[in-house]
């Protein structure tokens, strides 16, 4: 099979559905013979004052636990379809992926992230964008090793 996809995901907040997080399971074990994927779960922060200060914490959270370029996921970001995707994922051996949590992500990541790509101009719960940036990371992989999961 020749060189693993290093995949790192870092997201904000626990995923509390279960049904969600059964979905993410099972997109993980799919990739696992092509990639190895490593989750981060950071702290969400709770709130407790103002919504830009809340951001600015989970922030400088995300920023201590990122090593490399990374892409943000974002309804603001550009558009790709899945076979552009895959061109994209083809590229690199090592991805590092990051989703904010309710209340998006401070400015501050948008500056520094490597590209702002969108899952759709639709607005998703980041629970649920997790589970889809899992499914296509496994379309990608799929396409990009010659798989009948994408037609």
């Amino acid at each position: 099979m020749g060189y693993k996809k290093h995949i790192n995901i870092v997201w904000i907040g626990k995923t509390k559905e279960g049904y969600l997080q059964a979905g993410i399971e099972k997109y993980i074990k799919l990739l696992k013979p092509f990639a190895d994927v490593e989750i981060k779960t950071l702290k969400e922060d709770k709130y407790s004052g103002t919504k830009e200060k809340a951001l600015k914490k989970e922030a400088d959270r995300l920023f201590k636990s990122l090593k490399k370029d990374f892409i943000l996921l974002s309804e603001r970001g550009i558009l790709m379809d899945s076979l552009e995707f895959a061109g994209l994922v083809n590229k690199k051996t090592n991805l590092t992926f990051v989703l904010g949590g309710p209340f998006g992500v401070d400015s501050s990541v948008y500056k520094e992230a490597e590209m702002v790509l969108s899952l759709s101009p639709m607005t998703f719960t980041h629970e649920m964008a997790r589970l889809i940036l899992l499914e296509q990371l496994y379309r990608a992989i799929t396409i990009i090793h010659g798989k009948g999961y994408h037609y």
